[in-house]
C-alpha cells in the first residue's frame, strides 16, 4: 500500500479524521504542534527578558536560572513534539486541506518548512552549547569572566536563531494548519 493511501486509511479510522491527538487552538494542528506554537510565543519574550536582565541589570544569577529553565522547557517540548510528529500524528494528513500544500511535488508549505528547519535544527544545538560552556566557564554564583565576550556573541546568535525559528515556525503553522 502506498504511503498516501496508508495515511488516508489511518485518517479514516480516527474519530476526527486526523491521526494523533487534536490540538486545542481550533486549527488542524495536533496537540503538540499547538503546544510548541504557544511555547515559542512564551520563549521569545522570556529570552529577550533574560538578555535584558544580564545586560542592563547585571543580574547574572537570575539570567542563569532563566536560561536553564527555558532550555529545559524547550528540550522537553522538542522531544514531545518529535515523538508526536514521528509516531502519533502525521502533519501531512493535517496539512492536506491547506491550499498551500500538495501531496505530490513541492509546495509553499514544504518551502516554509524547509526555511523553518534551517533555523530550527541548528538553533537548539547552538543554545545547548552556549549553556554547557557557560556552566563550565562561569563560576557559581555567576559573574563576568574572560569567557563573557564569547558567551555574549554566541548567546545573541542563539537568541536571533530562536526568534527566526519562532517566526518561520508560525508561518509554517499558518500555511499548513490554519489556511483553508
Amino acid at each position: 500500500m502506498s504511503r498516501e493511501r496508508y495515511l488516508v486509511v489511518w485518517a479514516e479510522v480516527t474519530s476526527d479524521g486526523f491521526p494523533g491527538i487534536d490540538g486545542f487552538l481550533g486549527t488542524r494542528a495536533s496537540f503538540m504542534l499547538d503546544v510548541v506554537f504557544l511555547a515559542m510565543l512564551a520563549i521569545v519574550p522570556v529570552l529577550c527578558w533574560s538578555v535584558y536582565l544580564v545586560r542592563y541589570r547585571r543580574n547574572y544569577a537570575l539570567h542563569k536560572r532563566v536560561q536553564l529553565v527555558t532550555g529545559l522547557i524547550l528540550l522537553v517540548a522538542v522531544v514531545a513534539f518529535e515523538v508526536d510528529v514521528r509516531f502519533l500524528s502525521d502533519w501531512e494528513v493535517r496539512a492536506a486541506l491547506s491550499p498551500y500544500y500538495q501531496s505530490s511535488g513541492w509546495s509553499t508549505v514544504w518551502t516554509a518548512l524547509s526555511i523553518h528547519l534551517l533555523f530550527a535544527v541548528p538553533t537548539p544545538l547552538i543554545w545547548a552549547v552556549v549553556i554547557i560552556r557557560a556552566l563550565k566557564q562561569f563560576p557559581n554564583p555567576p559573574e563576568p569572566t574572560g569567557h563573557g565576550q564569547t558567551h555574549r556573541r554566541w548567546g545573541y546568535l542563539a537568541v536571533v536563531g530562536m526568534i527566526l525559528t519562532a517566526i518561520t515556525g508560525w508561518v509554517f503553522y499558518y500555511l499548513a494548519f490554519v489556511a483553508s
